[in-house]
């Protein structure tokens, strides 16, 4: 079966910086893309940033770009946010996913990483 687990998640003040990881474990896991995704609490769940396995082709979020860096290592199936200038508002939980294709919806989820910052 497979999973995909979140890890890095932590407290940091304001100005600093964390790199989440999230690691695919089973055989047979293969995607098109993978993303993040952040929920605040009383928010509903957004967008952060994606990246296309095959092609390293990004994409981000308005409120991240030049703050944050999604990057993925092929042969350890995992995928990583660095997280650079953090603001109190960036404090949710984040939660990285997969999806099969261009157009299909994210279906693997992880368990989510709480990051919090600290003003």
């Amino acid at each position: 079966q497979v999973q995909l687990v979140e890890s890095g998640g932590g407290l940091v003040q304001a100005g600093g910086s964390l790199r989440l990881s999230c690691a695919a474990s089973g055989r047979t896991f293969s995607s098109y893309a993978m993303a993040w995704f952040r929920q605040a609490p009383g928010k509903e769940r957004e967008f952060v940033a994606a990246i296309i396995w095959s092609r390293r082709s990004t994409s981000y979020a308005n409120f991240v770009k030049g703050r944050f860096t999604i990057s993925r290592d092929n042969a350890r199936n995992t995928v990583y946010l660095q997280m650079d200038s953090l603001k109190p508002e960036d404090t949710a939980v984040y939660y990285c996913a997969s999806r099969q294709g261009p157009v299909m919806p994210y279906d693997l989820w992880g368990q989510g990483t709480q990051v919090t910052v600290s003003s």
